[in-house]
């Protein structure tokens, strides 16, 4: 069966896959690791935009490693998270330090980079240089479970069960693997979606058990909700980042202030981003940017 719905699923992917930058041919191995780098909990469409301005900026690891973490952290702009762009920064670093600046294929020295984990180092190895490795994503989850299992979500994620998962359904040849891991992806984004799926778009449809049997509510464990993003840490932790990179210069501590009215919890969000090396104090009550 999992060769018979890779190859169904690879048909609809040639056939109804999204434009998407990193897809294009010829667009690099440094350029689908930024752009995983970027991905990473943050939807495609807030994505495409900051990729192309990133690239144009500096379109090599060489590029990146020649500038300041503070700058990486100004030009990751309102993506969120931006610890990851002092990852990426270092992984810029690490790969012209250790790689002679071409970011490796191998899965093993892609894992050895700075914020580098299990998906991001199968993705560029698969993606970028098509090696046959299993990748899995929320996406893929949610399509193993319902196709294979019966179930209407993945539960909670296991890296050994969920590759394992995968890799039972990839083809043998290396580049239909990588077809079939970008197809599988595209299916869980765009039409076996989380809340509403959209199983007559389905090219699987036939041989979907949880179809099969009639959709079946899911009653196992779950992941717990995100707080919301609202009021949270995560919130003011933005407003001060904001705050500094419309700066060239230090910003005083009273100026920064002003980002957020509740003084214990901008203290506490700032302390954070100190900690995290997203801001550094200057000595005379000033903040910016890492150098």
């Amino acid at each position: 069966m999992g060769t018979v719905l890779a190859e169904e699923v690879s048909d609809w992917f040639r056939r109804s896959a999204r434009d998407l930058p990193w897809r294009a041919e010829g667009f690099g191995a440094w350029g689908i690791l930024v752009s995983e780098f970027m991905l990473q909990q943050t939807p495609v469409s807030r994505v495409i935009g900051p990729l192309n301005a990133w690239l144009q900026k500096w379109p090599t690891p060489q590029a990146l490693a020649s500038a300041t973490a503070g700058d990486a952290v100004r030009a990751w702009g309102r993506l969120g998270y931006p610890r990851r762009a002092l990852r990426l920064h270092a992984c810029a670093v690490d790969i012209v330090a250790n790689h002679g600046g071409v970011v490796p294929d191998d899965l093993h020295a892609l894992l050895s980079l700075p914020g580098v984990g299990e998906y991001t180092a199968r993705a560029v190895a698969v993606f970028a240089y098509r090696r046959r490795h299993p990748v899995v994503d929320t996406n893929v989850r949610r399509v193993i479970a319902r196709t294979v299992k019966g179930q209407g979500q993945p539960g909670p994620s296991s890296t050994s069960r969920d590759l394992a998962a995968m890799e039972e359904l990839l083809p043998s040849s290396a580049a239909d693997a990588a077809v079939a891991s970008a197809a599988f992806m595209e299916l869980g984004a765009i039409v076996c979606t989380a809340r509403s799926p959209q199983c007559d778009a389905c090219p699987i449809a036939e041989r979907c058990a949880w179809r099969t049997a009639g959709y079946p509510e899911y009653s196992g464990p779950v992941r717990a909700k995100q707080p919301r993003y609202e009021g949270s840490d995560r919130h003011v932790r933005g407003a001060i980042l904001a705050e500094l990179r419309a700066s060239e210069f230090p910003v005083e501590s009273a100026a920064l202030r002003a980002a957020w009215p509740d003084e214990r919890q901008w203290a506490r969000a700032l302390n954070g981003l100190v900690n995290d090396g997203l801001v550094e104090p200057d000595g005379l009550d000033r903040f910016r940017l890492p150098a």
